[in-house]
């Protein structure tokens, strides 16, 4: 799946919440566990190759943290199995979910929005805020399947804000 290119990420204020370790949605039935993700070879969000596990973008903030933690999925049908973020687009404004640290720490984010975007498109609002607030960003691809680049035409983006415990 290529993803949206990040630009650089500015250093965020840090809580300690510890590194995300599972993701859960009860929505769409998720319960994955999360892996540390940086860029690959040609500067977009790298991706884990399995379809069950979902990839945190290690450069920029931890969930829990100010700015804007982005979390990658795959999407689809593989195998006769469904990837782990093939549902996404059933979220709703107001759906919750939860991260959970290595620490033991859960925090629960609840869905503002959702949309597409085009692969190539300009993705500071998906990696950055400056609000001074904790969000926590999901994308997943959507769309059409290109053979010749092997990838789907669009990306889905499911934001969301931290509730407060």
């Amino acid at each position: 799946m290529a993803q949206i290119q990040p630009p650089a990420v500015q250093p965020q204020t840090s809580t300690d919440y510890g590194l995300p370790v599972r993701i859960s949605i009860p929505k769409i039935n998720v319960d994955a566990p999360i892996e540390q993700v940086g860029l690959d070879a040609k500067g977009a969000m790298a991706i884990q190759e399995s379809q069950d596990i979902v990839a945190w973008y290690e450069p920029g903030p931890r969930p829990g943290n100010t700015g804007s933690a982005v979390l990658a999925g795959h999407y689809g049908e593989l195998n006769g199995k469904w990837s782990v973020f093939s549902y996404l687009s059933k979220l709703r404004k107001g759906d919750v979910l939860q991260v959970q640290g290595d620490n033991g720490a859960s925090l629960s984010f609840v869905v503002r929005e959702s949309r597409s975007y085009d692969p190539k498109a300009d993705a500071r609002e998906v990696f950055n805020s400056n609000d001074g607030k904790a969000h926590l960003n999901l994308i997943t691809c959507e769309g059409t399947w290109n053979k010749t680049e092997e990838t789907y035409s669009k990306r889905f983006v499911v934001f969301t804000d931290q509730l407060k415990q």
